[in-house]
C-alpha cells in the first residue's frame, strides 16, 4: 500500500524534489503577483489568493491565463 521510498535513488529524489521546488515556485510567483496587483474588488484579490494556495497548480495557472489579465499592475 505505501510506497518503498528507501528505493529511490539520488538521482531520482533531485528529480522529485526539483519538480516539488518548481511547482511550489509557480505558486509563491502567482501568490506574490495577485499580491501585487490592483483588482476590481478586494474579494476578488483574496479569492485569486485562496484558489493560489487551496489549489496550488491549478490554481496557478488559472491565475496565469485569467487573473493575470483581470488585474492590473501597480506604478
Amino acid at each position: 500500500m505505501f510506497a518503498d521510498f528507501s528505493a529511490l535513488t539520488a538521482t531520482q529524489w533531485t528529480v522529485i524534489l526539483s519538480i516539488l521546488g518548481i511547482c511550489f515556485a509557480f505558486s509563491a510567483w502567482s501568490i506574490l503577483d495577485t499580491w501585487k496587483r490592483t483588482f476590481e474588488s478586494a474579494n476578488e484579490k483574496m479569492l485569486w489568493i485562496q484558489l493560489c494556495i487551496f489549489v496550488p497548480i491549478i490554481g496557478s495557472v488559472a491565475y496565469l491565463f485569467i487573473g493575470r489579465k483581470r488585474g492590473s499592475s501597480r506604478s
